[in-house]
């Protein structure tokens, strides 16, 4: 089979009895980066000496065939850098080609950034959605963020400490400057910090210079109150026919008697 498992992301007093045990007894170990595993296993004191292959992002499509004929004769332990594998990192390739080959995969759970942020930053847990990386390019990642500016759930995404305050304060444009989010750093390490806030605050927060892996974690958008749904309804209705979203107000607003101005804010809002 194929054993995902979850790496500390860290403090290595995260690792569980259950990954200490699957590092000591593994024959083969597919592994992000060989030298982390190295030195993993040499930090928690583990003597096996498997087999080791490396899969990354840029070989995972190449080796996941061998890989899953591996585990047809044999357990594979697949490991991250930190964190569970296929979470914004390599494994989701060599998953999807086992469950086809009908080769079976277990997980063995453990630390995770994401799920360790989103507890941490006080923001709504119930519902939430995982953005990792936003785009790098500014255009790109002001247009991915915009297209989220409605979305309702609590968001987390990874983000890298030289691109911090340029996502915060895109973030404050396309969400509200007083949107309330937080930003964690070195989470489990000994600098470990979280910093909580309105996006402008964290924006200028971050400005200064923020070192250390980061987790951003956003409050999803509140739900819009409208006064007459119905006749924005129709608005946004006419406006998906290819109308104009002021000559739309302008129709429905005649139709209904409501006023055209506040037509027009209300579908402006619920579009987003």
């Amino acid at each position: 089979m194929i054993i995902l498992a979850a790496t500390p992301i860290g403090n290595l007093g995260d690792a569980s009895r259950r990954l200490v045990e699957a590092l000591s007894s593994a024959a083969v170990i597919a592994a992000e980066d060989t030298r982390t595993t190295q030195r993993l296993l040499a930090a928690l004191g583990v003597a096996n000496r498997p087999q080791l292959i490396a899969l990354h992002d840029h070989n995972e499509k190449q080796r996941a065939p061998e890989i899953v004929e591996l585990a047809r004769t044999g357990d594979v332990l697949v490991l991250s850098d930190a964190g569970m594998p296929t979470v914004s990192d390599p494994g989701y390739g060599l998953v999807a080609a086992a469950v086809a080959a009908g080769v079976e995969v277990i997980a063995l759970p453990g630390p995770s950034a994401v799920l360790t942020a989103l507890a941490v930053s006080g923001l709504p847990t119930d519902r939430f959605t995982f953005e990792g990386f936003v785009p790098r390019r500014p255009g790109e990642r002001r247009s991915a963020l915009q297209a989220l500016a409605r979305e309702p759930r609590t968001m987390v995404f990874f983000e890298a400490p030289t691109r911090v305050a340029a996502t915060l304060s895109d973030m404050a444009v396309a969400f509200g400057a007083d949107r309330r989010a937080s930003v964690s750093r070195e989470l489990t390490k000994l600098h470990e910090e979280t910093v909580r806030g309105p996006l402008a605050e964290l924006a200028a927060w971050a400005d200064a210079g923020v070192r250390g892996e980061l987790v951003i974690v956003v409050e999803g958008a509140r739900a819009v109150e409208v006064a007459f749904p119905d006749a924005v309804t129709q608005v946004l209705e006419l406006v998906r026919d290819g109308v104009r979203l002021k000559d739309a107000a302008g129709e429905v607003s005649g139709q209904t008697g409501h006023s055209s101005r506040e037509l027009y804010q209300a579908a402006l809002a619920v579009r987003g």
